[in-house]
């Protein structure tokens, strides 16, 4: 079914059933409104009767001379109201006077008068009498505290149906006409929904944004889009890698403010605000050009795209082959080193030497054995324990010490936050193994890990045998794009995240020169906000 038929159907049937039981309460409410409103009229009109001296004395005397003129003095006042009968009776409930002449003398119909009659009060019922099923109000005629007689004016039933009609036709116009109203405004809804959506599904549409989506990502261009409040609200993946080196994901940059990501890059729309501009910027060591294109709706400027171009030149690109080339070297020195090891401890068991070859293979293992053991006892959440073990592969590597301190702790935390917890970690070791090998030939390459949450508090201290953090970078190291390192390859994006997921946990980042010519790099996040992240 399509949308426009399956919107009609449910509106209609929705409106219908709303208008159905609005009109049957209406009419209930009215109903129930007009027949107590009839009740306190008659019973008003039954007690005035009931004390007219005329009616009592008629009752008293009893002649057959006063019955006519009863009858006629009661007809009168009936004439004068909208009752259907006003019926005089005796005590002993038989008529003295009727609309039909023929009825006076005989006995009242129906068995709810005696309440009247034996107890002496007043009431209305519905019930059925000589002339039908009526309203009726009864009223004692007391003479010297005796009841002489009772009053019972009634309204049929038919007659008081056909009147309240009249009066809910008025009502049955004015709900049709909001019937109408509703079927109205469905068309109206529907015909723009047609226009809005060119007559497509829902279904339609989704996948239509899904394949869009997937072509956005797959551009090889950074592309975001920020709308006049300067908040992101589209980016493809590879202007996420650029902007956060993929640290983050697009649900954390969206409707995020471009000057969080890029101070220069949020001036730079600020500043060209109508029109298409060209541009180039470095961010980190990256050259980029970035084309700015302003987006209009059919009134006013709702916002930017840009479209970020990476500029490589051939020097960077002679620097990136020679570092793969590099690293290539250090993979073919590393398979020689470990096959000269298997030879050796071939040879000790070609020459049934076993008890050399396993003390060779145990100081081998020895070490890598003692950082496992720390680290499995220490540490009880199984994604920062494995991140520590592949920074320490990596400090084995570049021939860095890497120690934990024994007196570390931390217990197991949910996926979300020990993802996070990975990433200020990460990049903490990350900085902190480039800065002691950089500074290898003034001292020798160290690197010392201390992990705690004992307290309210979880506190990570990485330590490296650097030289530091420069003078001149002290109140930006943390910004986005600023590094201390001495080479081309850091980008500082690393702690500006740190710095980011810090703020997040409500946590502070300090950092200080030890007397041991080392640098101290101190995190301390709230542990209540580590705990309660999802």
């Amino acid at each position: 079914m399509k949308i426009k038929n399956y919107l009609a159907i449910t509106t209609a049937a929705t409106s219908f059933a709303i208008i159905v039981a609005v009109t049957a309460a209406i009419f209930f409410l009215m109903q129930t409104s007009y027949q107590d409103g009839i009740k306190q009229k008659g019973m008003e009109l039954a007690k005035v009767i009931a004390l007219d001296p005329i009616v009592i004395g008629a009752l008293e005397d009893r002649s057959t001379n006063s019955q006519p003129e009863l009858q006629q003095y009661i007809e009168h006042l009936r004439e004068q109201t909208n009752a259907s009968y006003i019926v005089i009776t005796d005590k002993a409930a038989i008529r003295l006077s009727h609309p039909d002449n023929q009825k006076i003398g005989h006995h009242f119909v129906g068995e709810d008068i005696y309440t009247a009659l034996n107890n002496g009060v007043e009431y209305s019922t519905i019930s059925k009498g000589s002339m039908g099923k009526a309203i009726r109000n009864f009223a004692p005629i007391i003479y010297q505290g005796k009841v002489i007689g009772v009053v019972c004016i009634g309204y049929l039933l038919e007659k008081t149906s056909t009147v309240f009609m009249q009066q809910f036709g008025t009502i049955g116009l004015l709900i049709g006409g909001v019937f109408i109203l509703c079927v109205t405004m469905m068309i109206i809804l529907l015909f723009k929904l047609k226009r809005t959506f060119l007559d497509f599904e829902p279904e339609f549409v989704v996948r239509k944004f899904r394949e869009h989506e997937l072509v956005f990502d797959s551009i090889q261009d950074a592309i975001l889009a920020v709308d006049s409040e300067m908040n992101i609200t589209t980016i493809n993946d590879n202007a996420i890698k650029l902007l956060s080196n993929g640290q983050l994901g697009k649900y954390d940059c969206i409707r995020q403010p471009l000057s969080q990501f890029s101070t220069q890059l949020s001036h730079f729309v600020l500043h060209n605000l109508d029109s298409f501009q060209q541009q180039d910027f470095t961010i980190g060591t990256i050259d980029i050009r970035a084309n700015l294109y302003p987006i209009r709706s059919s009134k006013k400027l709702t916002g930017h795209a840009l479209v970020l171009l990476t500029q490589f030149k051939q020097n960077e690109l002679q620097k990136e082959l020679l570092y793969m080339k590099n690293y290539a070297h250090i993979l073919r020195s590393k398979t020689h080193e470990y096959s000269n090891k298997l030879n050796v401890i071939s040879g000790m068991l070609q020459m049934d030497k076993s008890a050399e070859a396993i003390e060779f293979i145990q100081q081998e293992t020895d070490c890598y054995q003692s950082v496992i053991r720390d680290i499995v006892t220490s540490l009880s959440d199984s994604v920062v324990a494995g991140l520590i073990l592949a920074k320490f592969n990596k400090a084995l590597d570049m021939n860095v010490r890497f120690n934990i301190d024994k007196d570390s702790c931390l217990e197991s935390y949910a996926k979300a936050a020990s993802e996070k917890l990975v990433t200020i970690v990460g990049n903490l070791l990350d900085n902190a193994l480039l800065a002691a090998w950089q500074n290898r030939e003034q001292s020798e390459p160290e690197l010392n890990v201390y992990l705690s949450d004992r307290g309210s508090q979880i506190v990570i201290e990485v330590e490296d045998s650097g030289v530091g953090v420069s003078p001149e970078l002290a109140d930006s190291i943390l910004d986005f794009g600023v590094t201390s390192k001495m080479n081309d390859e850091q980008n500082g994006v690393g702690l500006y995240l740190v710095k980011q997921w810090v703020d997040y946990f409500k946590g502070s980042v300090e950092w200080d020169r030890s007397d041991h010519n080392t640098t101290i790099f101190s995190i301390y996040l709230d542990k209540n906000s580590v705990e309660s992240y999802e």
